[in-house]
């Protein structure tokens, strides 16, 4: 397609409904114009394009020869030592790799441990695990690194403050939702965090505490939350929890 002379390559992108804002900027940001989006019931289309480069044949002629140059130099370099006679001793293991000497270095501690209590029990927050502090921090919600928590850390309890960035029906119920929670205060315009997502709760799920329990909920509302950590998916890049405590702040 073109537009005025230039090329434009496309690209579609499905970003979780709620917090399409995220995959947006992520995307304007290497270049990409949003052209429309599709919206599904769980998952919205984002359609983009950028114009393709273009490189002068000019370029296209240098790099050529410079490779050809390479070749001929590649060469005369080979044939030249190819007549080298000179005696090359190999390195025994043990002058490669060198002897480790001393002490056995220490198993490092898992992420979040304590004097007198095991990971297991533990609940993991900001002030005692740097991987939840990384996870939290996360660009892009379908970094690697959040599979890579779920995986390591699942069962574990967590402790963040988060905010709602989508709820809707779940199915055809009225009195259960799908959550979408986002780290941080910003909700539905959060720019970093994984997507945790409560999956089929009522609001009773959520085991509201504190002084202020409100009668209903909705998006953009901050939370405290202590949940148990799930599966992660992939496909959906979404890190499904299970609600322990929730209060409203």
């Amino acid at each position: 397609m073109a537009d005025d002379g230039v090329q434009y390559e496309f690209k579609s992108v499905q970003a979780i409904r709620g917090i399409e804002d995220r995959s947006i900027a992520k995307w304007q940001k290497a270049g990409w114009e949003l052209v429309d989006r599709n919206q599904g019931t769980l998952r919205t289309t984002l359609n983009f394009r950028r114009p393709k480069p273009r490189i002068p044949w000019v370029l296209v002629a240098v790099a050529a020869g410079v490779v050809l140059l390479l070749a001929i130099v590649g060469g005369i370099v080979g044939s030249l030592q190819g007549g080298d006679d000179t005696d090359r001793t190999a390195k025994s293991p043990s002058d490669v790799t060198g002897v480790a000497g001393g002490k056995p270095s220490e198993t490092p501690k898992p992420d979040g441990s304590a004097s007198g209590e095991s990971d297991a029990e533990q609940v993991m927050t900001v002030e005692n695990s740097k991987d939840l502090v990384a996870l939290l921090a996360v660009r892009d919600y379908c970094d690697e690194k959040v599979g890579t928590f779920a995986a390591k850390y699942a069962g574990r309890t967590v402790e963040f403050d988060g905010s709602i960035a989508s709820m809707q029906n779940h199915g055809d119920y009225d009195t259960r939702y799908d959550i979408l929670v986002a780290p941080g205060d910003k909700g539905p315009k959060s720019v970093v965090g994984p997507g945790f997502k409560f999956e089929d709760v009522s609001v009773s799920d959520l085991h509201l505490t504190g002084v202020n329990i409100p009668d209903s909920i909705g998006v953009g509302d901050l939370l405290h939350v202590v949940a148990r950590a799930g599966a992660y998916s992939q496909n959906q890049c979404l890190f499904f929890i299970e609600p322990v405590s929730t209060t409203i702040r």
